[in-house]
């Protein structure tokens, strides 16, 4: 039994040691990943359209909060598989989550990685990683397979 364990276990080593050793490369470390988590919610605290959104679910909980999202860009940034979240079901009932504050937080996130990130690979790597994650949540959140339905169309 201990074999089969072990086996299974080797890709995921790999998998971890390439993803720290691209991460280097590209400047990412862990105080970067604070960094990145402390500026753009900050900056989201600030923002007049996604403050409000996000203060409703988080009031008296930003440094929860903030704990709980380096531990999930860590985990996917270094593929530790460290993070337990939901994230479908953490933004679920976001009372004035609308697809449209996608938009406005990518830009933000975009805009803060240009202010911060060591170089442009970071950026394109965390901003093609974060239109996945947004694509993903929009889709779980918002979309309606029966508006799609062609016998609907008729």
């Amino acid at each position: 039994m201990t074999e089969k364990i072990t086996a299974r276990a080797a890709p995921h080593a790999e998998s971890q040691r390439e993803a720290q050793i691209s991460m280097a490369q590209m400047g990412v470390d862990a105080a970067f990943i604070d960094r990145l988590v402390e500026t753009f919610y900050g900056r989201i605290q600030r923002h007049e359209t996604l403050g409000p959104v996000f203060e409703r679910r988080l009031a008296g909980r930003w440094a929860d909060h903030m704990e709980k999202m380096k531990g999930f860009w860590s985990a996917i940034a270094f593929k530790t598989g460290a993070y337990g979240g939901k994230p479908v079901q953490a933004h679920y009932g976001m009372d004035g989550l609308s697809e449209a504050l996608f938009a406005q937080w990518l830009e933000l996130f975009s805009q803060t990685l240009r202010d911060i990130a060591p170089n442009r690979e970071t950026h394109d790597w965390f901003m093609a990683t974060a239109e996945r994650i947004a694509r993903s949540l929009m889709l779980s959140l918002f979309y309606n397979p029966a508006l799609d339905d062609p016998a609907r169309k008729r």
